[in-house]
């Protein structure tokens, strides 16, 4: 277990490293460039086949237990190690990273972006996911500062030289704000080790903030939580988001959207939650009240872009539902109880799952018409998707319906453990403020099933007031997509039916967590 970890986390990087040398002349089949793709596609596969056998061997009755442990001096100076492990809140998130980075190895290997070296495009995706494991895995606050860093120049140049239009600036502005951002929760990070003693996120979980002062907690909390809020993102640090997500590439959007907030939010529930309990009592009503905020304006932001004459972006729109989706996430955490925080995992992994396949939808559909723009998919298609290709058509709507958070799906749970956490938030906290961010919330399910439900009209169904030619068909799904979207679709449908698989793991890991690792 503790090899396979140390692997996990090692595998990307020598990957990396071995996409840049030239391909040795029995691999390279038809060209070079298939060779480094195949590289891309077998490396990944690799990590994860481990993190699936890592699955296996995790002793599923003790969750609460931080496993596949491995704990080295590194800097004794500063007393930084390097410590690994994972526990029921961590796992899901690794074996989910793992699972969407080979399904975008898989996807690019058929369509890969236009842009420069196929070399690079891999070698800048190996490295993405090494920092995105390692996050989800290392103990030690210093090596997550580290490992959250490390995601930011990849994703950098994935945007900016495979991007689409306003790639360029929609790169600096995603770079920029994360930059800022890291900068002022590096300060909490230090403060937090500097006080304590330590920088081991295990024993500062443990003595649940007691060496640390109130006014040490409170300022923790706000630049710590600064920089988690700008990559989760959190209205208003949101606005670099649609940005990036309109002028990524496919593989790049599904990754932003099904990893890399996740990093964000995961900081917000292993290290800001155990470690600074006061100072997040202090703040978890303005963080439910942004929070609250999110999921409206997100939603109406997407009900303005789905509105018929406004040109809106199919891709942007999605964006702008992540801000909404996202909101539900930090109100969960927000009332620092177990359900609500088992609300914002579960709501983590459902939005990864969906939103990674509703990019990859777009994706396909801007392949085949040249355009994301709402107008043109609806009132230029004659009839539409459900007439020209109905298995692509089909996907779609049922992506917008798990994303909606139809009963029976992965995104209805998470939303709705959320909604019940800020019914009974935690001793302490406001609970009229709570209410009233639940009655918000509640608002927001409506707008988000609304939006969705026009872009599922007008996209699959066209506009029947168009004038067009005959509708001439359209490619509907070709083998690598069926391949990279229904693990996503499988997925989905298993966490909707059946829960437990997630909260089985999250619950007794959370319980622990919120009682200092006393229980």
């Amino acid at each position: 277990m503790q090899f396979l970890l140390a692997f996990i986390l090692a595998a990307p990087l020598i990957g990396a490293a071995a996409a840049l040398l030239p391909a040795p002349p029995g691999l390279k089949g038809k060209s070079p460039e298939q060779a480094v793709l195949r590289h891309g596609v077998t490396v990944t596969g690799v990590i994860l086949a481990a993190a699936i056998a890592l699955t296996l061997g995790f002793d599923h009755d003790t969750p609460a237990r931080f496993q596949a442990t491995t704990d080295i001096s590194w800097i004794q100076a500063l007393n930084v190690r390097i410590h690994l492990g994972i526990d029921g809140i961590s796992l899901p998130l690794l074996l989910m990273t793992a699972l969407l980075f080979f399904l975008c190895a898989l996807y690019s290997y058929y369509k890969l972006p236009e842009g420069p070296s196929p070399k690079a495009f891999v070698a800048l995706l190996l490295v993405l996911e090494a920092g995105t494991l390692a996050t989800f895995a290392v103990l030690d606050l210093l090596l997550f500062f580290l490992a959250f860093e490390m995601v930011l120049i990849p994703m950098y140049f994935l945007i900016a030289r495979w991007g689409g239009a306003q790639r360029q600036a929609a790169a600096w502005k995603f770079i920029l704000f994360t930059l800022l951002g890291s900068v002022v929760m590096l300060l909490g990070l230090l403060l937090i080790g500097l006080n304590s003693g330590t920088f081991d996120m295990v024993a500062l979980a443990s003595d649940n903030g007691r060496e640390l002062t109130h006014t040490t907690q409170l300022l923790a909390v706000l630049a710590i939580g600064i920089g988690l809020a700008v990559k989760t993102p959190m209205w208003p640090l949101h606005s670099w988001l649609p940005d990036a997500h309109t002028a990524a590439p496919t593989v790049g959007s599904v990754l932003l959207a099904g990893v890399l907030l996740k990093m964000g939010t995961y900081g917000f529930v292993r290290i800001l939650l155990p470690i600074t309990p006061g100072g997040m009592q202090t703040f978890a009503p303005y963080l439910g009240a942004f929070a609250a905020i999110g999921i409206v304006y997100g939603s109406l932001a997407c009900l303005a872009l789905a509105r018929k004459g406004n040109k809106g972006d199919l891709k942007r729109l999605i964006a702008y539902s992540s801000v909404g989706h996202m909101g539900f996430v930090l109100l969960g955490i927000a009332t620092m109880t177990p359900t609500g925080v088992n609300g914002a995992l579960f709501a983590n992994i459902a939005h990864g799952l969906i939103t990674g396949l509703l990019f990859f939808l777009v994706g396909a559909l801007k392949d085949r018409y040249g355009t994301a723009d709402l107008d043109t998919l609806a009132g230029a298609t004659g009839a539409a998707l459900y007439g020209r290709a109905p298995r692509l058509g089909a996907f779609l709507a049922f992506a917008a319906v798990a994303s909606l958070g139809l009963p029976g799906l992965a995104g209805f749970w998470g939303e709705m453990l959320a909604l019940f956490g800020a019914f009974d938030p935690a001793e302490g906290l406001s609970r009229p403020a709570f209410l009233t961010y639940m009655a918000i919330g509640g608002l927001g399910t409506l707008l988000t099933a609304g939006y969705l439900l026009i872009v599922v009209r007008r996209v699959c169904m066209g506009d029947p007031k168009a004038k067009s030619a005959a509708p001439a068909a359209l490619p509907d799904i070709q083998h690598y997509e069926f391949a990279a979207w229904t693990p996503l679709v499988a997925l989905t449908v298993l966490a909707g039916l059946w829960p437990a698989i997630l909260l089985g793991l999250t619950d007794p890991a959370v319980q622990k967590l919120l009682a200092g690792g006393n229980s």
